[in-house]
């Protein structure tokens, strides 16, 4: 792939910071010598887990307050600092938001969510062998609600536009991948 860079920053400054993200604003010069202004979304990286288990995926169902609706996915999230360890950040949300416990973990890849203006990745992971451990819940998270669906059930779900969430799709997009070069 072509590295080069068609874009040079100018000048940056940021416009807001809270302790989950911080939102800049740069000035910048495209290759074609036009001038323009860039927002970006700076946040550290999160993780997506896919449990599977018995034939059945975990879901989540929450309020997502930027589209005022309720929606089902899969466990994802992040803390609110810079993570060495993605496993242990993905075992750290599955306990939290399901309360479960998976004796292996399996990395299935690495996504940029949205990066046209959100500088964040996803660590995707593949949990198995879960058991049921005690839930901790951030206070964001007061209404979740936990799903298990069958694995048929799932994919419908996705068909008929229940789960439009993007990370999810390109989660269980990964894992169809890993399951078909596993023989």
């Amino acid at each position: 792939m072509n590295t080069r860079h068609s874009i040079t920053t100018l000048s940056t400054r940021e416009v807001y910071r809270n302790h989950w993200m911080s939102v800049r604003e740069d000035e910048i010069l495209r290759s074609n010598g036009e001038k323009g202004i860039y927002g970006v979304v700076d946040k550290e990286d999160g993780a997506i887990i896919l449990p599977i288990d018995q034939g059945r995926v975990w879901l989540v169902e929450q309020f997502r307050y930027t589209i005022q609706e309720r929606a089902l996915e899969l466990p994802q999230g992040g803390w609110e600092m810079e993570v060495e360890d993605s496993e242990e950040l993905a075992r750290g949300e599955l306990k939290e938001e399901l309360g479960l416990h998976a004796v292996e973990m399996t990395k299935l890849g690495t996504l940029w969510i949205a990066y046209g203006f959100l500088r964040q990745r996803q660590h995707v992971y593949l949990a198995t062998g879960l058991t049921e451990v005690e839930k901790e819940p951030d206070p964001e998270e007061h209404d979740l609600v936990v799903r298990s669906v069958p694995v048929a059930e799932f994919e419908q779900m996705m068909l008929d536009g229940v789960i439009r969430d993007n990370c999810t799709l390109s989660a269980w997009g990964l894992y169809l991948l890993w399951k078909a070069r596993q023989g």
